[in-house]
Formats: C-alpha cells, structure tokens, sequence
C-alpha cells in the first residue's frame, strides 16, 4: 500500500491537462476543437473516474488502519526560511476526494446535455474541470500555504463560473458580489495564517498543532492568548465567508444566476463544504480555544434559522434550495462547534448528495419549463408558475421527492442519520441551542414541502400553454413539459441511490457484535467532547427514542406545507362554508398580519441585503466621492 501511497500526488492534476488543452485548442485550431467538443466532455469524466478509484482505493486500508501519509518536497529559500510542498493522505482526506470525485462526475455526465445547445460548452467544461482540479489540490493539501492557494483557484472558479452567462447584466452581479464577499473572508484567512506563521515559524500541519497546543497550555501570558485567538478567528472568517454562513451568506443566493449543475457541484456539494473542511483540518487549533468554539456553535445556530426563515417565502426553485444549503451547512457549524467532529463530517456527507439530488432535479424541472416559456429564468424558476409536474415529468418527481424526504429528516433515507445525530448533540450542549435546532427541523420539512408540492401537485399554472422552439434543424412544439434526456436521468438515478444508502456508513449502534458504524472507523481516533467514551454506542432504545421526536417535528413540518399548499386543501377554500367558518374565527386580522410579516421578512431576504446595500455600498462611494471633492 506504501507504494500507492507514493503516486496520490497525482490527485489534483488528473483532471488540469483539460482546462490547459482546450484552452490551447481554441487558440490554435479553434474549429477542429469545437467539432470534437463531446471528446472533450468524455475525457473530464474519464479523468475524474481514474482520481475517483484511486480514491476508493486510497480509503480501503484507512477504514481498517486509519492510517496517514505524508510526502514533502522542501524548497530551501535561504537559511532561516524555506517552503514546503506536499500532500496528505488522511481520513478527512479520502472522505472529501471521494465526495468531490462521485458527486462531479454525475454532473459532467448531466452537463453534457445540460449545457449541449450553450455556445459556451467547451468553456464550462474547461472551468469545470479546473474547478475540480484545485478542489482536490485543497483537500490534499499538506500545509496552510497550500491550502490558501488553491482556496484562492476554487474562488476563481466559483466566479467563472457563477458568472458564465456574463452578458446577462444579472449574472455578471451575481459573481462580482461572491467575488467581493468571499475576499472579505479570504483576507481573514490570509491574515490567520501570516499571525499564526509568526507566532509558531511553521506552516506544517503537525509542527503548527503541536508548537500551539504547547503555546496555549504553557504560557500564561494573557498578551499571547488575545493574539493566537484573534489569528484563529481570523481563520473562521474565511470558512464562514465560503460556506456562507452568517452574515457572510449573501452571496450565496445570487450564486444561483449560473448554470443549474454549477448550483449542484460547486455551491451544494463541494465549494461551500470547503470551509467546512477548514474547520475540521485545523480542529486541533480551535478546540483549545473555548471562546472561539462557543462562537462557531453562535454562528451555526443562527445560520441554520435564518436560512430557513429566508427559504419560507421564496419564489426561485434554485433559490430556496439555496438557503436551504446555507440552512443545513449551519447545522455542520454547530456541530464542529460543540466538538461533535463525526457527526459534522456525516452530516457534511448526506447533505452533499441529497443537495446534488435536489439541484440536478431542479434543473431538470426547468429543462422541462424552458419547452414552454422558453429561456427565461424569471419563469422558467418560478414555483408559482409551475404545479402538475407529477404526469409530464415522473422520474424526476420521484428522486426530488426523494431527496425532499431526505433532507426532512425522513427514515431511513441519508440525512435522517445525520442530523439525527446532531440534534441529540445538541441537547447535550445547551437546551435552547436545541431547542432552536429542532424547531428548524420543522421548518425544513416545511418549506423542502412546499417546493414540492408548488412545483409537482396540482395543475400546470402556466398561461401561455404553446411556444415553438426551433433546436438545430427541428422545430418542435410543445404542448406541456417534457421528461429530461437519459444522460440527465441517469446522474439522478445514481444520486438517488447515494441518498438511500450513503447514511448506512454512519449507523450509529453496535448490537450483537454486528459494528455498523463504518464512519467512526474511518475516522478514528475522532473528538467527540460531548461523549468522552465514544465506543460506547448508544442502544437500540435510546435510539428510538430520539428519533421518534425529530421525525414527529419533521412530520408536522410536512402536514403544515401539505394543509396549506396541498391543492385539495386549495380548492376548498373556494367553498362558501369554509369561508364563512374563517371569518368567525376571532382574531384572525391579527395572525394575518404576522404571517405577512413573517412572508416580507423572508420575501426580502430578511432585509439584510438591503441593510448592506445602504450602508456598505453607498456608503463606501459617498466616501470615495468626498475623498476624490478634496
């Protein structure tokens, strides 16, 4: 196993000879290169198969020995100061290149016909395969140099790529505001690392933990403290600027202006895990540091609320999903900051692909819409337009809901394992922290319903049932939606099965010498600071007993959008008793007024944006202009 070990180096640059390529091919024999374009697609699934069974590869003797690899190449600059570069083979490792591998290549193959009518096809694919090249760089990345370069690649990317339809005024908006966010986050990250360079003389992973664990259990100076705590916030920042998390988020619903399969990999599955995966590579930084791990669990709760919140009210399929994944990344920060690093990884994981799922679903669903209004975002993404999806579209409605039902929190699909597991942590660590975390639960199973039953219940909402759309030589007219190409089914039939399966590596009981849990294998020795014996898993009555209640929330959620967005429920409100039976119902201006409130409130994207744009945006150019009068 050593000597594969010695060719994992090759990860990250599996899948660059694409971007390189055609970039020189539309230089230098620019129509031979575009009338070869669907080569070029094969060839980025092709490379992304090979880094992901050696991947697979790499994970098997992990899981048995938990093993670690490190290899380093030492660049001496003088005497007192040299670089290192190498690579790092982990568990954390494994697990984030198996995730990156898996989820991309679905959405190469759905991209292929995705994106085939797009002048920009070559373009996508080159930035695509980019983006998953210096993904892999990050996640194997040996040191904090390293790690803030590719950080800095996979940045670009997210902007090539949220922009992409460029000349759309919209979309070019959309990726200068992540553009400009994420380098709010960024120049925090850099200044953590130059702080923490300069306290310890090391970028190295494992000299960095062990010169600051000796710092904080060793020196009293309270000088010293403030400073390693204020650089280690300064790493925080970064993650919560590319997970978007609180009050860094705002990004990410803009975000969605790009291509549908960019929302399922970079800004669902992948790009925005990666401040995640920050946070559990330097964990050993922060767990020394109590006040710090308090705030990440702050930033995760408040997260997770407002995320749901935001996602109650809106119109946009790809937004909602949108706060939806900055709802449930909340719920991987609060529980790396109560210490529960198994159960943010699970988490991590589940809701990767079910998000993958739900974002490729949607993407089908407009596929579908764009044969009636054409392409036109503002209708074609519009819940409200859509209803009675269910008869033209099936097998997309049965691995949306599907992936609905996982992110619910519904047994014994993926995310009910996982967040299961975080919300009994959270009882553990503070009573409102969960008492906030399970009411969120509730409202996940509401508004993941609501998209569900606005787009598939129902009837079509649309009122201009016929358009004519002219694809190459052939004109067709559709009459109704129409069911997504194989080559775009095939990627939700496969995310499908990761949904229904992939919770099994974390099931969290051991009976009868039967040990489940393969997830604590591969991750062992893992911090767990709210359960000091972690091998000894919990019974099959705890279990149970824990689960009835986040599933009762979950189902309630569920009853709620089904009582009110239910098209049964719909039509009898036209009847004359029910109407006359609201109108004796005392107080009911009252509720009507909060519930309008509650809708404005997510409507408007909590106002943040807004409060943003009046006092950062303009106020930073009355600046520029008062400074520019003298």
């Amino acid at each position: 196993m050593e000597h594969t070990y010695q060719y994992a180096w090759i990860i990250p640059f599996l899948p660059l000879p694409i971007p390189m390529l055609l970039g020189v091919g539309l230089l230098l024999f620019p129509t031979a290169t575009k009338n070869l374009r669907r080569m070029w697609s094969f060839t980025s699934v092709l490379l992304l198969s090979i880094v992901m069974t050696f991947s697979v590869n790499l994970s098997i003797p992990q899981i048995n020995s938990s093993s670690i690899y490190q290899y380093v190449w030492s660049w001496t600059i003088n005497n007192d100061f040299s670089l290192e570069f190498g690579y790092l083979i982990d568990p954390l490792t494994s697990i984030m290149s198996i995730l990156i591998t898996t989820v991309g290549i679905m959405v190469l193959i759905y991209s292929d016909n995705y994106m085939s009518h797009d002048q920009g096809y070559l373009r996508f694919f080159a930035y695509m395969s980019f983006f998953n090249a210096s993904m892999l760089g990050l996640v194997t990345s040996s040191n904090l140099i390293q790690i803030y370069i590719f950080w800095e690649l996979v940045g670009m990317c997210s902007y090539l790529l949220i922009g992409f339809w460029f000349t759309r005024p919209i979309a070019a908006n959309a990726c200068q505001k992540a553009f400009v966010t994420n380098r709010v986050g960024d120049f925090g990250l850099l200044l953590g690392i130059l702080g923490l360079y300069w306290i310890t003389g090391s970028f190295e992973f494992r000299d960095l933990f062990e010169i600051f664990n000796n710092l904080i259990y060793n020196n009293n100076n309270g000088t010293n403290f403030l400073f390693v705590s204020l650089c280690v916030l300064f790493l925080f920042v970064g993650a919560v600027a590319k997970s978007a998390q609180f009050p860094l988020h705002v990004w990410l619903p803009d975000a969605m202006e790009g291509p549908t399969p960019i929302s399922a990999l970079i800004h669902a599955a992948t790009m925005v895990a990666a401040g995640i995966f920050l946070l559990a590579r330097l964990f050993p930084l922060f767990i020394v540091i109590p006040y710090i791990m308090s705030l990440i669990s702050l930033i995760g709760i408040i997260t997770i609320l407002l995320g749901a919140t935001l996602a109650l009210a809106q119109k946009d399929i790809k937004r909602s999903l949108a706060y939806s994944t900055m709802s449930q990344l909340g719920y991987t920060m609060l529980a790396l900051g109560m210490g529960s690093y198994r159960a943010a990884l699970f988490h991590l994981i589940t809701h990767a692909y079910s998000k993958a799922l739900l974002f490729l679903g949607s993407g089908s669903i407009i596929h579908s819409m764009e044969a009636i209004v054409g392409y036109s975002p503002d209708k074609s993404q519009n819940m409200v337009l859509m209803g009675g999806l269910t008869k033209h579209v099936p097998i997309t409605k049965n691995t949306f809901l599907l992936g609905t039902l996982s992110l619910c929190g519904i047994p014994p699909l993926a995310c009910f394992w996982s967040k299961d597991e975080i919300l009994n942590d959270s009882w553990l660590y503070s009573p409102i922290f969960a008492i906030i975390a399970c009411l969120t639960a509730g409202l996940t199973a509401f508004y993941m319903f609501r998209i569900y039953l606005l787009t598939f219940e129902g009837y079509l909402n649309m009122t201009r049932p016929l358009i004519t759309i002219n694809q190459f030589d052939n004109k067709n007219t559709f009459l109704y939606p129409q069911e997504s190409d194989n080559t775009m089914l095939f990627p939700l039939f496969v995310l499908a099965l990761f949904t229904l399966f992939v919770g099994a590596i974390g099931i969290p009981f051991n009976q009868e010498r039967v040990y489940f849990d393969i997830l604590s294998k591969w991750l062992n020795p893992a911090t767990n600071l709210l359960h000091k014996n972690f091998n000894n898993h919990g019974d099959w009555y705890e279990f149970f007993r824990n689960a009835i209640f986040s599933v009762s929330i979950s189902y309630f959620g569920i009853f709620l959008a089904s009582l009110l967005y239910n098209p049964v429920y719909s039509s009898l409100k036209d009847l004359d008793l029910i109407n006359s039976l609201a109108k004796k119902v005392p107080k009911r201006t009252f509720w009507d007024k909060i519930i309008n409130k509650v809708y404005n409130w997510s409507y408007n994207r909590g106002y943040i944006d807004a409060f943003y744009e009046t006092s950062l945006t303009k106020g930073i150019r009355r600046l520029a202009e008062l400074t520019h009068f003298f």
